[in-house]
């Protein structure tokens, strides 16, 4: 093992610094082999001239987590174990243990688990530390001494567990960013285990050695270069800036610059160059921005701290070409109008400029700044034209802009009319008969059924209380009795109503419906539905009634009575 650990040791030292060991291990996990001077029994007088007990060399091992808080301290927890030895202890006789004295072998084992600061060097190739961990210790050495020397009559066996601390120090040698060596760690151990044999203090000594992950290693920054020109496009003669810009720099670093490429001028190790642009033809050029740091004259020694091939480009431009913007006033307009069309555009050499338009739809007249459009003959939507101007040099730009022209704005959506009523509370004997009352209202709507042949009617009819109340009582009957006949009035007055305008106004039939609703009265309300109309969203609340079921009632006058006064009443 120390062969191959000094052999570790002199390669990379002939390597020289790995890129690495400037960070540190966020963590540390370590496996190791151990080897335990365990004084279990310290070598004293017994009796006054006997010697007692003996010490046990174990051979073990076990582990370690460290949690690094920064590249020197560290909190370290440790947990390490020792197989079992047997030696011989011997008590004399005469002894107050044990009169008859005895030689027994003593099984020796113990396990360790501790926890504490690690202080060290957690960067470079050689790591030494130093610790302080304290925890506790078990152990059965003292339980089975006691058990085997026959001192049970002492009592209780002693405890198997034990406070524990150890002070030591050790050296890691890095071989790689996530693995190191650690060729030795020497350590004092301390125990107290209570075993009434001895002292209650076990002073030991211990040796280990093994191996290390290291983890959460960040990996080193990486010096980068941005190359950029504060001009994209320029024309001959005018000067161009150039400015390498880095990033991930160690601050306690210095930089050189390195900016080369067509027309520089004024570099010198400096973050900014300037470029002549009076003798470079016209087209893209590039320029190249390079960037190292380190010490003074030791610039770029490590990969992470070279940075190359930005760059940034320009263009040397002949001429620049003219800028238009169009637009057009209104923007929407009625079919047959006209718009004023604006141009305006600019040469940055002032060039004499030449105006034409176009349109995707209608004409666009006029040759200067300004034009005019015409809708005549385009359909209706939108519009796109297009603004266009050119130099004497034969650039070219061009701008569009858009109008709309307006659809005319459909018709009003046709709704539900609400006529005349019809009132059927005065004919007490006939509450369903249309009278001649209703003739006035039944007049004007054949009038407007007749005036607008699309148009249709809805008559909607109503009943009281009373009338819907022995509607009910003739529907229970007709559950029990099969044959009974149910009273729908509001039904009956809408049928009726419907039969004088067919019958007595020529109306089609088919161009008049008939409805109820639950408005409480003895009515029949008219409703003249113009083509296009929906009834059932302007008037709600209404039910259809069923033609086959309600059948119209034939108008009778009253027969005549015997007072003149009545008589005429029964006449209307």
């Amino acid at each position: 093992m120390k062969l191959t650990a000094a052999l570790v040791v002199v390669a990379v030292t002939l390597t020289g610094p790995p890129a690495w060991s400037q960070e540190h291990p966020k963590a540390e996990v370590s496996v190791d082999y151990s080897f335990l001077h365990f004084q279990a029994f310290d070598y004293e007088s017994f009796g006054g001239k006997y010697e007692f007990g003996q010490a046990y060399n174990l051979n073990g091992g076990g582990g370690s987590f460290v949690y690094n808080f920064g590249p020197i301290i560290g909190l370290k927890a440790e947990f390490q174990g020792y197989a079992s030895e047997t030696r011989t202890v011997v008590v004399p006789p005469g002894n107050a243990f044990n009169p008859a004295g005895a030689s027994v072998g003593v099984e020796g084992n113990i396990f360790t688990y501790m926890f504490g600061p690690q202080f060290g060097k957690r960067r470079g190739i050689f790591r030494p530390y130093g610790q302080a961990l304290f925890g506790g210790a078990h152990s059965d050495v003292y339980s089975k001494a006691y058990s085997n020397l026959g001192f049970t009559q002492f009592g209780s066996a002693p405890s198997s567990n034990a406070f524990a601390m150890d002070f030591g120090a050790g050296l890691d040698i890095a071989v790689s960013p996530r693995f190191s060596i650690r060729p030795f760690e020497a350590s004092y151990l301390y125990t107290r285990f209570n075993n009434h044999l001895s002292s209650e203090n076990q002073n030991s000594t211990r040796f280990l050695a093994g191996v290390v992950f290291n983890m959460g290693i960040k990996p080193p920054l990486q010096l980068t270069v941005a190359c950029s020109a504060n001009q994209t496009s320029v024309f001959p003669g005018e000067p161009v800036t150039v400015t390498a810009t880095v990033g991930s720099q160690d601050p306690k670093l210095g930089v050189v610059y390195s900016i080369s490429g067509d027309g520089i001028t004024g570099a010198n190790n400096s973050a900014t160059a300037t470029v002549n642009t009076a003798n470079l033809t016209p087209g893209q050029h590039t320029v190249k921005c390079d960037a190292k740091e380190g010490k003074p004259g030791k610039e770029g020694a490590k990969p992470w701290q070279v940075a190359t091939q930005s760059t940034a480009t320009f263009t040397v431009k002949e001429f620049e070409p003219p800028t238009i913007s169009c637009s057009v006033n209104p923007t929407t307009i009625k079919p047959g109008d006209s718009a004023t069309v604006t141009a305006t555009a600019a040469s940055p050499q002032n060039r004499p400029l030449t105006y034409t338009y176009s349109a995707s739809a209608g004409n666009v007249t006029g040759a200067g700044a300004s034009a005019t459009y015409s809708s005549t003959g385009a359909p209706t939507g939108p519009v796109s034209i297009t603004c266009n101007v050119a130099d004497d040099k034969g650039h070219n730009a061009s701008s569009n802009t858009s109008l709309t022209i307006l659809a005319p704005p459909p018709p009003p959506q046709p709704h539900a009319q609400a006529l005349c009523s019809i009132n059927f509370e005065n004919d007490k004997k006939r509450p369903m008969r249309v009278d001649n009352e209703a003739k006035a209202c039944l007049d004007e709507v054949a009038l407007d059924l007749q005036r607008q042949s699309d148009a249709r009617e809805v008559l909607v009819g109503q009943s009281n209380a009373k009338e819907r109340e022995a509607m009910e009582k003739q529907r229970k009957y007709a559950e029990l009795h099969k044959k009974a006949k149910v009273d729908d009035f509001a039904g009956q007055r809408a049928v009726n109503t419907k039969d004088y305008l067919v019958k007595e106004k020529g109306i089609d039939p088919s161009r008049i419906s008939v409805a109820t609703s639950a408005t409480d009265g003895q009515k029949v309300e008219d409703y003249l539905v113009p083509a296009g109309a929906n009834f059932s969203s302007d008037v709600q609340g209404t039910t259809p009634v069923d033609e086959t079921a309600v059948k119209p009632q034939e108008r009778k006058p009253l027969p005549q009575r015997h007072h003149a006064h009545h008589g005429a009443a029964a006449s209307k």
